[in-house]
């Protein structure tokens, strides 16, 4: 375990590999910041004139993404137009993380920015830049991850430290949702999460102090300890998808916690001995 980035996110966030630039973003949300990361040359950070949440590459360039205001297009330059927000009645919620399925539709959740209400929701935007609500009812959404063959969509609500598994159809209706896992007191809370090329489900514990990788049938398989409290999100990077990149935070963190884990939020790589699978970029 290396931290290759010590940038001391507040809340970093959404990592994903550019495999076109052979290079990692992730986001610190409150802080408006873009991050970029790669071997070639280190990493840079860029001001961001909006919150951004996520972001995934889109194929005609740039990236899509989700943040304060809803969802969000992102040109070659980075700068930023806002598509349209999905919850205009619901002033106080904002997007969190976000995904490309295997069809590359981008799925990205909704939450009340207070982690109060159960206000927030799943949505998938289609290519023609439109979306559909897909599931309501979150109080702090996370992930979302696909299976490998696209046919399960996990989805998690932090606060209730439970994942959801759902049914995915080919033209993205999702259903029959179920608890996949579910956890407890001293487990910490599940994040962000990606699926290796193995069909494995790996997912960062926020207070967990660790990654944790889970079999399709939900047997945990694997534990990676992370040098801080608040890992966030992972994913699979680098040529040969064998690196698992993980964002952390330092949000909240006392003055002793903080001296405890000096690197809190920063960006972590790990070689697990397995590989990622590659996104399908946004087709819009």
């Amino acid at each position: 375990m290396e931290c290759i980035a010590d940038v001391g996110a507040t809340l970093g966030e959404g990592p994903v590999w550019d495999a076109r630039e052979a290079a990692l973003y992730w986001v610190d949300i409150p802080e408006k910041r873009l991050f970029r990361w790669s071997d070639a040359d280190g990493t840079r950070t860029i001001p961001m004139s909006h919150h951004v949440c996520s972001l995934v590459p889109r194929a005609s360039g740039g990236f899509i993404g989700g943040g304060y205001d809803g969802f969000l297009r992102l040109d070659a330059s980075l700068a930023i137009v806002v598509i349209g927000n999905p919850e205009p009645d619901l002033p106080g919620n904002r997007c969190n993380d976000g995904k490309l399925d295997r069809s590359g539709r981008f799925w990205a959740g909704t939450m009340d920015r207070a982690e109060a209400a159960d206000s927030g929701s799943l949505y998938r935007l289609d290519v023609d830049l439109s979306w559909q609500r897909i599931d309501t009812g979150y109080r702090v959404t996370n992930g979302p991850a696909f299976s490998r063959d696209g046919r399960t969509l996990y989805h998690t609500d932090s606060a209730r430290q439970t994942v959801y598994a759902f049914d995915l159809a080919g033209d993205g209706a999702a259903r029959n949702r179920r608890v996949h896992l579910k956890f407890g007191d001293g487990d910490g809370y599940p994040d962000g999460m990606t699926v290796d090329a193995d069909d494995c489900l790996w997912i960062a514990f926020w207070d967990g102090w660790c990654v944790r990788r889970f079999a399709p049938d939900g047997q945990q398989i694997g534990e990676i300890p992370v040098p801080v409290q608040r890992p966030t999100s992972c994913t699979f990077g680098g040529a040969d998808l064998d690196q698992l990149f993980i964002t952390s935070a330092s949000r909240d963190l006392t003055p002793a916690q903080k001296a405890g884990q000096p690197h809190a939020g920063g960006l972590f790589m790990v070689r697990p001995g397995v590989h990622g699978l590659p996104d399908t970029p946004f087709g819009g």
